[in-house]
């Protein structure tokens, strides 16, 4: 037989995925691991779906997405973004990283580089790689509330570099960036002539300050990406969109042909439901979702781990750096030892080495336990630091 491709064998396997299959295997698990929302979706919106299936509506459907749902993205982006924004610049997709995946293979050639956060979401890194194009990491740090240095990020930019990615709010990080943030951002793309992808599917989830969308500020180089799966619990429903120019969209769409025809029909008309309706599950969540934040930084606050406060998106880095154990033994160890699941923060780039990530999208009383065994983990590997006051907000 022929070999394998080399390309796919190489790429790096979730460090998220390597601790969910190992805590299947065992009882009593709390879960911290998986940003997954631990509510079900909106009655209203699953009422939607089943209704478009018994209407028939369960057949292929334009690359780009339904007419309906890409109009109702296009009148909410409208606001967002201060201008009018056309369906035609509303590409809908199956889930945000089929998005994120087809607008890197439609815009970068082999070798282009593309700069990423570093700790950032993993899959941007396999994504650009399947494209055959070179991540090249920026750093975010913890001393610094994970906000992007500008400086440090244009000393990576080459000859070969083609966009900028970043994410905010920011998973791992929960960083929210100012409008300040946002503008600089903006205008080193434009400096250097960049495309500048941001993702914003975190936008709904913020609890200090406001989330500030990247194209108010350039909407020709801005390329938003964002769905339904965090604010409205539908990550199973796998609905996503891009915004950007009507060129760009038609090019996805045909990358799309290749990879998933169209986006599920139902699933479709689900998200048009979510967009379109009611908005206060919504708030709910988010409510919910800071209500945690305040809980782990009660608890792991006093004991020193958390190197800044969450601003948004549901997640918390704890530092357990002085340790000395490499992030992945540390979740390892953490599961087997405390049976807490957490994410290795190494597998969201060298910066959170040292560190693991845990959701705050799980119930308060799991999430409050999970962090108390972590400092009971923490007291007995040597890994309490200096009490210090983390970085971000006052609160």
């Amino acid at each position: 037989m022929k070999p394998l491709s080399e390309l796919a064998q190489s790429l790096p396997r979730s460090g998220i995925r390597e601790v969910m299959d190992l805590a299947r295997q065992m009882d009593e698990v709390i879960m911290l691991a998986v940003g997954e929302p631990s509510f079900n979706t909106p009655g209203h919106i699953i009422e939607a779906a089943a209704e478009a299936a018994r209407a028939g509506t369960t057949k292929y459907t334009p690359n780009a997405g339904l007419p309906g749902i890409r109009s109702a993205v296009a009148e909410r982006y409208s606001k967002k973004f201060g201008r009018q924004v056309m369906p035609a610049e509303v590409l809908v997709t199956a889930g945000a990283v089929n998005a994120l995946a087809a607008i890197v293979a439609a815009i970068a050639e082999e070798g282009d580089e593309i700069l990423i956060p570093d700790p950032g979401w993993p899959n941007y890194v396999s994504m650009i790689e399947l494209a055959r194009a070179v991540p090249v990491r920026y750093p975010l740090r913890a001393e610094e509330g994970y906000r992007p240095d500008i400086a440090a990020m244009a000393s990576r930019i080459t000859p070969r570099t083609k966009a900028i990615v970043i994410n905010n709010p920011s998973n791992p990080t929960g960083a929210v960036f100012s409008s300040e943030t946002v503008q600089a951002l903006v205008d080193l793309a434009r400096k250097h002539d960049l495309w500048l992808i941001s993702d914003e599917v975190y936008e709904d989830l913020v609890y200090e300050g406001s989330h500030v969308p990247a194209a108010r500020f350039d909407p020709d180089r801005v390329i938003t990406v964002s769905g339904v799966s965090k604010s409205y619990a539908m990550t199973g429903w796998r609905i996503g969109w891009a915004i950007t120019n009507p060129e760009l969209v038609a090019l996805c769409g045909k990358i799309q042909e290749a990879i998933v025809s169209c986006p599920s029909a139902v699933s479709q008309a689900a998200a048009e439901a979510a967009v379109r309706g009611p908005q206060d599950a919504v708030e709910e969540m988010r409510l919910a979702y800071q209500r945690r934040r305040d809980l782990v930084r009660e608890i792991l606050g006093p004991a020193g781990l958390l190197p800044a406060i969450p601003e948004g998106a549901f997640y918390a880095m704890v530092d357990l750096r002085p340790a000395g154990i490499p992030s992945r033994d540390l979740s390892r160890m953490l599961l087997e030892e405390e049976r807490v699941a957490a994410a290795p923060g190494s597998t969201f780039g060298d910066e959170a080495e040292g560190m693991v990530r845990i959701s705050l999208a799980t119930a308060d009383d799991d999430l409050a336990e999970g962090c108390r065994r972590i400092i009971h983990f923490a007291e007995r590997h040597g890994a309490l630091p200096k009490v210090a006051e983390p970085a971000g907000v006052s609160v």
